[in-house]
């Protein structure tokens, strides 16, 4: 009996050893072959632009099994002879094209010495437009259709339509949208930004993230920090509070108020105030611009105005829209004038179709009016796949209701949309097991430059002090000025990142940029002409929501 326990105990040793030497050797070959792209001639009205695709794992704990398609693009570097590699680029959202963004900005770099040694390449994250896309859809106007007519919620009424919209899209993600839905972290992200940057055989990455860019740019540098070359987060999200919050606070507080966005858009509106009236008659919308405007805000409660627009069609600008409106115009000081004659028309019950007019003019401006006009699939389901996997929320729809009542009391203009934003999180399944939750610590090969605005209506400056506090090995640059991204609002912060992207060179500490344009310290006419705001609006695109963003069209 005795010898019989023995041999069955030496059978199932071996056995064991067996199917773990097996199961080694499957999993060696199951781990993905060497990426590579193989890149060929595209968009050359623009520039001469290269696109090509990555096959990387659907699941990196299953790294053999299925796979997906990134999609890529690269302006190659202007002096070959020069060149040092490739910088990566992201604008944010989440669910923003960094394909897209890399064909507008990329040939800005191209007069610098950036674009001359780099390779400036963009991506679409997974999920997201023409990388493999996560589609709950059949087209856009399914989409539309199952939107509530409002941007936010307003009573109780439309607070039950919000919860049934919600409700609605996360049932027809789980109906249609496949295995991606359950892989479209940001930690997922950036495994895919690691197999790009061996693609292109850079040994260690750069890369240049704005808003939620920033976040993908932090969880990079904590889960590969001896591959960070050079690393440049803009507008940058608070890690801790964007994931869980801090101590745990995720599951009571939902993530736009643990964020604090809405009180830093208003801190920026009450700065729209304050320049206009400092600016005088520069200024369409002076003297005493805070008042009248909660005059106009308080008439446009009342009852919303009919306006007809240059295309033909007529718009119902009622208040929730002209809020969006507002809050768009907050990412890019420069449009701050366009802004002030728009709130004066409006004041002054112009001409309907005069202030048609000027709403087309300040939608362009912010680029969200292009002339590709809407896509055939807006993809907007991509956004609260990230936000939803990647973050911590109560999942009490009444929760996410009072917050909203109590951050519009403390933050009258802008509590309740920004609460609003990710509402859908209240109903989705819950974080997915492949986000990253930090630490955000890591000491990288080399330092990250971290670039924060004091007036930004989106991504306050504490999140880029915290992440400056957070990370041992970086450097903060401030740009004391107002908007969505330093890239366009300061040539002082933009030489600053360019040069770090060169040579790693980090600004001293303490550094703070001025911006190009003080807002109606001057007549308005051609300031725009002479801010390049064109990163700054694609990244406006990215974040606002993709139903605001159909409806401005």
């Amino acid at each position: 009996m005795k010898n019989r326990k023995s041999q069955l105990h030496f059978f199932s040793v071996a056995f064991i050893f067996i199917f773990l030497c097996v199961e080694l050797v499957s999993v060696a070959f199951a781990a993905p072959p060497q990426p590579r792209i193989n890149w060929s001639p595209c968009y050359r009205d623009l520039g001469p632009f290269e696109c090509g695709t990555v096959q990387v794992p659907l699941n990196y704990s299953l790294p053999g099994k299925a796979s997906i398609s990134i999609a890529v693009v690269r302006l190659p570097a202007g002096d070959p002879a020069r060149r040092i590699g490739s910088v990566f680029l992201n604008p944010g959202g989440p669910g923003g094209s960094g394909f897209d963004f890399a064909l507008h900005i990329a040939p800005l770099f191209a007069t610098h010495e950036v674009g001359a040694r780099f390779d400036i390449v963009g991506f679409d994250p997974r999920g997201i437009s023409r990388s493999t896309a996560l589609r709950c859809f059949g087209n856009t106007k399914q989409y539309v259709a199952i939107q509530p007519p409002f941007v936010f919620p307003l009573t109780p009424e439309q607070e039950a339509l919000q919860q049934l919209s919600d409700e609605e899209l996360v049932a027809a993600c789980e109906q249609r949208a496949g295995r991606i839905i359950d892989n479209m972290t940001t930690a997922d992200v950036a495994r895919d930004l690691d197999l790009l940057r061996e693609a292109v055989g850079d040994e260690q990455l750069s890369y240049l993230g704005i808003s939620y860019g920033s976040y993908l740019g932090v969880t990079y540098a904590n889960l590969f920090p001896d591959r960070v070359r050079a690393v440049v987060v803009d507008s940058v999200l608070d890690p801790r509070a964007w994931a869980t919050g801090v101590n745990g606070e995720g599951e009571t507080v939902p993530l736009p108020s643990r964020l604090h966005s809405a009180a830093d858009a208003e801190a920026t509106l009450a700065e729209f105030f304050r320049l206009c009236d400092a600016g005088g008659s520069n200024c369409a919308f002076s003297p005493n611009a805070n008042a009248r405007f909660d005059e106009l805000v308080d008439r446009m409660k009342a009852s919303p105005m009919i306006i007809p627009m240059p295309d033909g069609s007529t718009l119902v600008l009622t208040y929730d829209l002209f809020i969006g409106h507002i809050l768009s115009s907050m990412y890019v000081s420069a449009t701050w004038p366009e802004t002030a004659e728009l709130l004066a028309e409006l004041e002054y019950f112009a001409s309907p179709v005069d202030i048609g007019q000027r709403l087309q003019d300040l939608r362009a401006q912010l680029g969200l009016i292009t002339k590709r006009g809407i896509p055939n699939y807006a993809n907007a389901e991509g956004q609260a796949s990230v936000v939803c996997s990647d973050t911590d929320n109560p999942h009490f729809f009444s929760i996410w209701a009072e917050t909203a009542r109590s951050s519009e009391l403390q933050y009258p203009n802008f509590g309740s949309i920004w609460v609003w934003l990710y509402s859908t999180c209240a109903t989705w399944s819950g974080p997915s097991n492949s986000r990253y939750t930090g630490p955000f610590n890591a000491v990288t090969a080399n330092p990250v430059l971290v670039v924060g605005s004091i007036f930004d209506p989106a991504t306050p400056y504490e999140g880029a002090i915290a992440v400056h506090e957070l990370m041992p090995n970086s450097a903060l640059l401030t740009v004391n000025g107002w908007g969505h991204g330093a890239l366009g609002m300061s040539q002082c912060a933009l030489e600053a990142e360019l040069h770090y992207l060169i040579d790693g060179t980090i600004p001293i500490e303490g550094a703070i940029c001025p911006p190009d344009v003080v807002p109606f310290a001057e007549p308005a006419v051609n300031i725009l002409a002479r801010t390049s705001n064109v990163p700054v609006s694609i990244s406006v695109g990215a974040i606002l929501p993709e139903f605001l963003k159909l409806r401005l069209y």
